[in-house]
């Protein structure tokens, strides 16, 4: 059908049209297939379709190098509220004839129509990788391990001690390192294949373990990609998708840690995610699921920090409330006169992103 349809890849704009049923993993595929590959990469590559991906603006492990979905992203067709549909699908690169109506639907998380399809844009594979973990004291650290790399950074995560021993509990996967570490950085340098990239990076005080070979780039990679699923074996977690600026983040990161002490229920307190974006997933457990209190409070302490609410799941009913700690009353205001032009009755997704 249409909408799990994908279409063949345009060898002279590196683009091909999918529609928002397709598989972001078979999208990834076929892609790869014929010589290009899609920027966006996540976990859940095999369950995520490309209309949810295009819905949340979802990030994945390689904004560094590509940027999320939006970027990916030149032309859309949607059905609108009213039952008209716009379908700009040409994947004209230079196109100032208005506003960008695929910009505006990418993140906005079904309120101002249904997509039903996209054209998305194509990179050429970077060329072999090389893929290590490395033991790190603190954040501060963590990010001028990052800055130092002199080979192309295709990801950049960050996983702390809690996160690593639950993913070795899921996956049966020993530590890695010879000492434990309250952080494990996750770096993938554009080099080569060889670990040249990481010559510069490493010396002998450094406790790392580097992999060039499929096969070993892909268990390392193990240990982030378990994450959630690692958290969630405990039963009830709550879940956060917080970013905050680079600068901030090694200090905001200290100050959640305080935060989060401070509610004696809380049982497990752990942290990961995109080292490079300032992008942290934070999951808490302990707490009742309708319990929100030690929730609001990490948001609270992202916001003082120049952060976002939701970095890249969106922000959903759950955050509606919530909103205003990251965005003005100007953006709004902004926001819901959009809403209100294109869905006058209210009928796309009520009490997502905007209350009332």
């Amino acid at each position: 059908s249409w909408l799990s349809h994908i279409g063949e890849v345009d060898q002279l704009s590196g683009q091909l049209t999918a529609g928002a049923g397709a598989l972001l993993g078979d999208v990834q595929r076929h892609a790869a297939a014929a010589g290009w590959m899609y920027g966006v990469d996540l976990a859940a590559r095999d369950s995520a379709s490309i209309g949810d991906t295009v819905a949340t603006n979802a990030g994945g492990i390689h904004v560094i190098a590509h940027g999320m979905t939006r970027a990916q992203i030149t032309g859309i067709e949607a059905v609108l509220p009213d039952g008209s549909v716009v379908s700009h699908l040409e994947g004209l690169l230079k196109d100032n004839t208005g506003y960008d109506l695929a910009a505006l639907l990418c993140g906005s998380e079904g309120t101002l129509g249904i997509i039903t399809a996209v054209r998305l844009r194509l990179h050429r594979p970077p060329g072999r990788t090389s893929v290590a973990l490395i033991g790190s004291p603190s954040y501060a650290s963590a990010l001028q391990l990052m800055s130092s790399a002199t080979s192309p950074v295709l990801a950049a995560e960050v996983i702390d001690d809690t996160g690593m021993d639950l993913a070795g509990k899921v996956t049966g996967l020993a530590w890695p390192l010879a000492q434990r570490w309250p952080l494990v950085v996750l770096l993938e340098l554009i080099d080569g294949g060889d670990g040249s990239g990481f010559e510069s990076l490493l010396d002998d005080e450094s406790d790392a373990v580097v992999a060039c070979d499929a096969a070993e780039r892909a268990r390392l990679w193990e240990y982030r990609e378990r994450q959630s699923e690692a958290f969630s074996s405990l039963g009830i977690v709550h879940k956060l998708d917080v970013s905050v600026p680079l600068a901030s983040l090694a200090q905001c990161a200290d100050e959640l840690r305080s935060v989060v002490d401070a509610f004696s229920d809380v049982t497990v307190f752990g942290v990961f995610g995109h080292l490079a974006d300032g992008n942290i997933h934070v999951e808490i457990a302990g707490p009742d699921a309708d319990d929100t209190r030690v929730d609001h409070a990490i948001l609270e302490c992202v916001a003082r920090y120049g952060g976002s609410i939701s970095a890249e799941h969106g922000v959903g009913r759950a955050k509606a409330g919530e909103l205003h700690l990251c965005r003005s009353a100007a953006e709004i205001a902004a926001m819901r006169a959009i809403k209100r032009a294109l869905d006058p009755a209210g009928l796309m997704n009520p009490g997502v992103l905007l209350e009332g």
